[in-house]
Formats: C-alpha cells, structure tokens, sequence
C-alpha cells in the first residue's frame, strides 16, 4: 500500500510540474526567430532574445480564458496535493479519496479548456512554425491529470 501511495503521490507531483512548466514556459509557438507563449512573445534579434508583448492581432478574450484556465489548473492541482495529504489523516477507513478526485477533476477540466482554445482559436492558418515544448506539456498535463482524477475516486482507504 505504501508504494501505492507514494506512485499517486509522485504521479501528483508531475502533474503539478507539467502544469507549472507548461504555464510559465514561454514555448507555446515557435518559429526560427520567435517563441510565443500565452503571456508574452519573444524574438531572436541579433542573436538575442527579445521581450514582445503579444500581437495585437490575437482575440484578447480567448487568450485571457487560456491564461486563466492555465493558472486555475496549476490551482487546483497544488490544492489537491494539500487535500489529498490532508484526507490520509482525515477520512473514515474504507472511504474513497473524492474531494481529492474533485480538485484533479477541476485541475484536468482547466488544462482541457486552456489547450483546446488555444488549439482551436491561435495559429490554424499559419503555415510557418509549429506548437511547442509548452503546448504538448499541456496536452501531456491533460492526460496525467485525468488519470489522478480517476486513480482518485476509485482509491479508498486502507481498511486494516
């Protein structure tokens, strides 16, 4: 049970990271000469990289909806962690890890709405560049995070 514990504690933790790194990072679109991420785009000037602020050109609603879904999906994750701590000690034995489940679930909906919307509304008819390191972290997060929420609300607590 012990090494249970510790692969859905781990599992959690690189969750979290692949959240975090996928957030902050600043690779969401690259070209050769520019690396966009959902806060700011850099360009490589003389070899250099260079703060940008995003295009003008880019809907402002959608971006801010990804930016929010981004940070309430590191949120929720972090928060699950705590709970999910807090429910070893807490819940009856035989019981299943469900407000656990519910924090992960909040954490795997957010991450969903932040790379669909960006995958839907940013770069579909650019044909030069590709998605990067932090879009497919994202997607990577979507999939770990929906496997936590499950391992959670099947998972109870040791009976004896």
């Amino acid at each position: 049970m012990l090494i249970l514990l510790a692969a859905i504690f781990i599992l959690h933790i690189a969750c979290i990271c692949l959240l975090l790194a996928a957030t902050i990072h600043n690779a969401w679109w690259m070209t050769d000469t520019m690396s966009t991420d959902i806060w700011a785009r850099w360009i490589l000037i003389g070899g250099k990289w260079s703060y940008t602020e995003i295009p003008g050109h880019y809907p402002k609603e959608y971006l801010q909806v990804v930016q929010a879904s981004s940070v309430l999906a590191c949120i929720f994750c972090i928060l699950g962690l705590f709970v999910f701590v807090a429910q070893l000690y807490t819940i009856p034995k035989g019981n299943r890890f469900l407000f656990t489940g519910v924090f992960q679930l909040l954490a795997w909906l957010c991450i969903m709405i932040a790379a669909s919307i960006y995958t839907n509304i940013f770069h579909k008819d650019k044909e030069q560049g590709w998605y990067g390191a932090s879009f497919i972290l994202a997607w990577i997060s979507v999939c770990l995070t929906f496997i936590s929420c499950i391992t959670y609300f099947t998972l109870r607590k040791k009976l004896a």
